[in-house]
C-alpha cells in the first residue's frame, strides 16, 4: 500500500505524456463521467495540475482541461511544436547552426535537455535543437 501514498506526493505541476495509442479525458475523477475527449496520440506532452486517487487532472496544448487515468499517463518527457509556421530543427543549438529539418507544427517528440532558450528535441529519430519558444512541454510546468 506504500506506492498509493508515495504517488500522492509528488510535486505538482509536473509534465507528463500519453503512454497509449488511446486515451479518454473526462470531466470528472472516475469511470462513470462523460468522456469529453479521445486522444489518439501516444506521447502527447500533459501538465498534470491534480490528483486524486488513480485520476490527474491534466490541461493539453490548447488548454483544455479535464481528468486522465494515471494508468494511461508516463513521466517520459515530450513536447509539442506550437505556432503557425514550421519550426527550424538545428544541429546545434544556435539560428546560425546547420538547418536540419523543418518540422510543421503539432508534430510530438521526445524532449531532451534545454539551455540558453535551446532544447534538444527528437521526433522519431530526427534529433537536433529547437528553439524553447517553439515548443510546449519544455521548462518548469
Amino acid at each position: 500500500m506504500a506506492t498509493p501514498a508515495a504517488a500522492q506526493d509528488v510535486e505538482l505541476p509536473y509534465w507528463a505524456s500519453l503512454s497509449t495509442e488511446e486515451a479518454y479525458m473526462r470531466a470528472g475523477p472516475a469511470m462513470q463521467f462523460p468522456i469529453k475527449w479521445v486522444y489518439k496520440r501516444r506521447g502527447l506532452p500533459v501538465k498534470v495540475v491534480r490528483l486524486i486517487q488513480g485520476w490527474r487532472y491534466v490541461e493539453e496544448p490548447d488548454g483544455t482541461l479535464g481528468w486522465i487515468s494515471s494508468g494511461l499517463l508516463s513521466r517520459r518527457r515530450t513536447a509539442i511544436v506550437i505556432g503557425d509556421d514550421d519550426a527550424p530543427m538545428r544541429a546545434e543549438a544556435d539560428d546560425a547552426s546547420e538547418l536540419l529539418w523543418n518540422v510543421e507544427a503539432g508534430v510530438v517528440g521526445e524532449l531532451g535537455d534545454c539551455t540558453d532558450g535551446w532544447c534538444e528535441f527528437d521526433v522519431d529519430g530526427h534529433a537536433g535543437w529547437m528553439q524553447e519558444s517553439r515548443l510546449w512541454g519544455d521548462g518548469d510546468p
